[in-house]
């Protein structure tokens, strides 16, 4: 229970259809001082989810995950930007916190499975395998988030507002009377409320902060900049250079600190790898497999085939080309509303 209304009605429903329902709240990072208003998981939100917790009849507890959550999201975040990469703090925290260390937790506590408020489905196949579905509501779909959840997993979770519209999760609340009815939904990273994450990384990991070239696409030298953690492939604002024309992030090179831009048409690519990749609706396929994917959460599924690689990676080539393909973000496969498997873009 995050505080907010989704996992809130989430715990509701549980509890409405009869089932012993157990809340659980995570404090994942220091929170000293922090007085930003709608970032997630805030001591505030954890006073609305016990307060939420009170009003549906259920018990709550807070549990501190601090050093997991530091050493699985933050770890991984810090890392991948200093490496040039694009991190995805919440599907790490996903894979690693809610459903692997909160799983362990909800055994401890004799419970059979883990619910949160995610916009998903699951459900069993007839050959017994779980598959993992997008959400009634397609602009709230979070399946993209959740692609690394393995069959163990799956088996143990349920996503009760899947089924929901966000319209009828909100009239839900204010029906049970919850005072989180009208909240407003987090947008940011929970643990940089304010939305400087170049410095928080530099703060968290100083020798990031390393100047270096800005070239073009010729390799001529155009400009400098303080760190690699700074840019995204596809960024277009904050670059440090004027130009005539828009310029874009189109190569980003941590060893010798050089950052590569570029016209939009350059951005676009038709392949990628990923690595770590996850299979959830089929075995790792060894012949092309026709799917849609997504390469950003926002991203719209784009038409293409994905074959399996050894050591777990996949090949993806798109039927057109997609623009920013960014290392360090998720490639999803679906199939229809089934998620086929997803994984890392290398």
């Amino acid at each position: 229970m995050s505080g907010g209304v989704d996992s809130s009605v989430a715990a509701a429903l549980l509890a409405a259809r009869g089932l012993e329902v157990i809340g659980l709240s995570m404090q994942l990072y220091d929170q000293s001082g922090q007085q930003t208003f709608g970032s997630c998981c805030t001591l505030d939100d954890l006073h609305d989810a016990r307060r939420v917790a009170d009003t549906i009849g259920i018990p709550h507890y807070t549990l501190n995950f601090e050093r997991q959550f530091q050493d699985t999201v933050i770890s991984n975040f810090v890392r991948e930007y200093a490496a040039g990469r694009t991190p995805l703090p919440c599907t790490h925290c996903n894979s690693d916190v809610k459903f692997s260390t909160l799983l362990d937790r909800a055994r401890g506590l004799g419970a059979e499975q883990v619910a949160t408020g995610h916009y998903a489905r699951v459900e069993q196949s007839v050959n017994g395998r779980w598959l993992l579905k997008r959400s009634a509501d397609p602009a709230k779909d979070q399946s993209y988030f959740l692609f690394s959840l393995t069959q163990r997993q799956l088996a143990q979770a349920a996503f009760p507002v899947g089924e929901l519209k966000k319209s009828e999760v909100r009239a839900e609340a204010r029906r049970l009377g919850l005072t989180v009815a009208d909240k407003p939904d987090s947008q940011e990273i929970c643990f940089i409320p304010d939305g400087d994450y170049a410095a928080f990384v530099a703060a968290q990991d100083p020798a990031v902060a390393r100047p270096g070239p800005i070239v073009d696409e010729t390799g001529r030298e155009i400009g400098s900049h303080g760190g690699v953690h700074r840019f995204t492939i596809g960024q277009r604002k904050g670059l440090g250079v004027s130009s005539q024309t828009p310029l874009y992030v189109l190569r980003i090179e941590p060893e010798a600190g050089r950052v590569t831009v570029g016209a939009r048409a350059s951005l676009e690519r038709r392949s990628l790898t990923a690595s770590e990749v996850n299979w959830i609706a089929v075995e790792a396929p060894d012949e092309w497999l026709p799917v849609s994917a997504q390469i950003r959460h926002r991203h719209a599924p784009a038409p293409g085939r994905v074959r399996a690689l050894p050591n777990r990676r996949a090949e993806l080539v798109f039927d057109d080309p997609q623009p920013a393909i960014t290392p360090g973000q998720a490639v999803v496969c679906y199939d229809g509303d089934i998620v086929v498997g997803g994984g890392w873009i290398e």
